[in-house]
């Protein structure tokens, strides 16, 4: 914000005339708020954006003004400070703009299998992982005996029919057979969700109905994983592309800070004084 301090001696008439606030010796004119508001705005709605960042303003400048006559205060350090901040602001925004226009955001499918498998380590399962069906409907619902055939078959028809019908009635639904599901998640809000002993109940059980007096909730397990062992794949496959990616900008971002100091380099933009 550009501001001036009393007795600067650009006091004129001119700048008097501009003049918005003042907080102490600190003066706020109404060219350092240009662009504050949007010409769309009404009057009023300008008028409030206006007061309130002048209050807020008048706020700082006294908080300043009291820090800096009851403390002891090393200035050059605050300008090493707000200079280095001044960088970080600089680079972090000039990093940004580089990364959107030459960051590679694809991932193959080779990258991620190989990443997978040179990292399989740390990538155990903290839950139980589960991949089928399960259906939460209704009491009241159609043509729930047609729902306990449907969720049970290989079928094509049967598997587009149960999708059909659990778009219509189905209050919670997952039947997408390729798709992992955290076993918790899959429980929650049912009955099953009081079992004790969940790694037992998955060894044991591939098909399930549950009941309560609202919903009938059905389960068809085709495969599942118990916290500590390898995640499979599919599970960690979007967590996987995000690292190769954010590795990507790390590289790239050393790449350019080495790029920008080699070709000052090789330019003498630089010199080291002993």
């Amino acid at each position: 914000m550009a501001c001036e301090s009393l007795g600067s001696g650009k006091s004129n008439k001119d700048q008097k005339a501009n003049l918005l606030a003042r907080a102490g010796n600190s003066l706020l004119y109404k060219t350092d708020i240009a662009g504050l508001v949007s010409p769309e705005l009404s009057s009023e709605d300008s008028t409030r954006i206006v007061n309130k960042f002048v209050e807020n303003w008048i706020k700082e400048e006294l908080f300043i003004q009291e820090a800096a006559s009851k403390m002891q205060l090393d200035l050059n350090e605050i300008e090493r400070k707000v200079a280095n901040y001044r960088f970080i602001l600089i680079s972090h925004e000039y990093q940004k703009q580089k990364i959107e226009q030459e960051l590679n955001r694809e991932v193959t499918d080779e990258e991620i299998e190989a990443y997978y498998e040179q990292n399989r380590d740390n990538f155990m399962l903290k839950q139980n992982i589960v991949r089928g069906r399960y259906v939460k409907i209704s009491q009241e619902a159609p043509k729930k005996s047609d729902v306990k055939r449907w969720i049970k078959s290989d079928r094509p028809q049967d598997v587009e029919s149960l999708k059909s019908y659990c778009f219509q009635f189905a209050d919670n639904y997952s039947v997408e057979d390729s798709t992992w599901l955290k076993f918790d998640e899959v429980i929650k809000n049912s009955p099953l969700n009081t079992i004790e002993n969940k790694i037992q109940f998955l060894r044991r059980n591939r098909y399930v109905e549950e009941s309560d007096s609202a919903y009938l909730y059905l389960f068809k397990i085709n495969e599942y994983k118990i916290s500590e062992e390898a995640s499979p794949l599919e599970f960690v496959r979007k967590d996987i592309e995000n690292i190769i990616i954010n590795k990507r900008k790390v590289a790239l971002t050393k790449s350019l800070e080495n790029d920008i100091y080699e070709r000052a380099k090789e330019n003498e933009d630089f010199e080291i004084y002993e």
